[in-house]
């Protein structure tokens, strides 16, 4: 697909903490457009593997050109990185020696208007990474009952007009279907008191993430991965997760303390009766950022947080 355009954030970071190497088996959970996949494979030469997965028939295509060089040692998968474990266990791989999961939306789902993950272009109100599956934001915002879409504006988005919003969008498809980009946004920033608005960010940006979110399932994918993502590794192994949001690193943070925690017995116990150890040891303290020449160039980089884990 030569439209298909993406670029991966963050890339000598995710390199020096993976530490792909000759021999190793990896796991790319949200290949896109083969950026670090690629990346991966080069440094895993002669005989590295790489298992791919998307949920995005798009990005896989462009994976697989992309990526058409590295024939024999690579295999992709249409599959949600929740379905991790039955994947490996579909290709006969027991354990993997890492795992990247770069999670949020491409630069390619953004840019193209057609998919309806952004309000910057008019078109019809899709966000479905997965085209071809499930309930889409249209369908969604026009059918939900008013508390369960202004619980999705207030969980998913953090959005502090999330009743009025929701109560706007009732009021506003009794008249119609709410069925663009463009009907959505104006309708939650007509929702949100003008002197309301914040300076740097359009007022339904918070709105537009909660209902991506929603759409595609994507924190409760977050939560069931990262377990099996762990247990996937061997020993040495590393998970290297890029988060874009408070939500999915809030996530990503709590999984990781709580992997890496040993004896929780009271600090007043003479011995550890609780016989807990650290799964995993945390690889980076404070997550990772973009470099200010990184934001310069790819300014999505911005909200970029990268944390890493290696198995015990």
């Amino acid at each position: 697909m030569g439209d298909f355009h993406h670029i991966s954030v963050l890339p000598a970071e995710v390199a020096a903490c993976l530490q792909a190497r000759a021999g190793g088996t990896y796991v790319d959970g949200t290949i896109g457009g083969a950026g670090h996949a690629r990346g991966i494979l080069e440094a895993s030469s002669p005989d590295g593997f790489l298992i791919g997965l998307d949920r995005d028939p798009e990005a896989l295509e462009a994976a697989g050109e992309a990526l058409a060089a590295y024939a024999g040692r690579v295999r992709l998968f249409h599959a949600n990185f929740s379905r991790l474990q039955e994947i490996l266990r579909s290709v006969g791989v027991g354990e993997v020696d890492g795992i990247l999961l770069d999670l949020g939306v491409s630069s390619h789902q953004l840019d193209k208007g057609e998919r309806g993950f952004s309000f910057q272009q008019d078109a019809p109100l899709d966000m479905r990474m997965d085209a071809s599956s499930g309930a889409s934001a249209a369908d969604l915002v026009n059918s939900l009952p008013e508390n369960e879409l202004a619980s999705i504006i207030w969980k998913f988005g953090e959005e502090r007009w999330s009743r009025r919003i929701a109560a706007a969008m009732v009021a506003a498809r009794k008249a119609s279907p709410i069925s663009t980009t463009r009907q959505l946004a104006e309708l939650v920033a007509g929702a949100i008191p003008r002197a309301r608005w914040e300076a740097r960010i359009h007022p339904a940006t918070r709105t537009f993430q909660a209902i991506r979110i929603a759409v595609n399932d994507e924190l409760a994918s977050l939560e069931q991965v990262l377990p099996a993502a762990v247990a996937a590794l061997r020993s040495g192994g590393r998970l290297v997760v890029i988060s874009f949001h408070s939500l999915e690193d809030r996530i990503v943070k709590s999984v990781f303390n709580e992997l890496s925690r040993g004896c929780i017995c009271p600090k007043s116990a003479p011995l550890c009766v609780c016989g807990r150890t650290p799964v995993v040891r945390k690889v980076t303290g404070k997550p990772l950022t973009a470099r200010p020449e990184e934001i310069a160039e790819n300014p999505r980089s911005r909200s970029a947080k990268l944390r890493a884990i290696e198995k015990i």
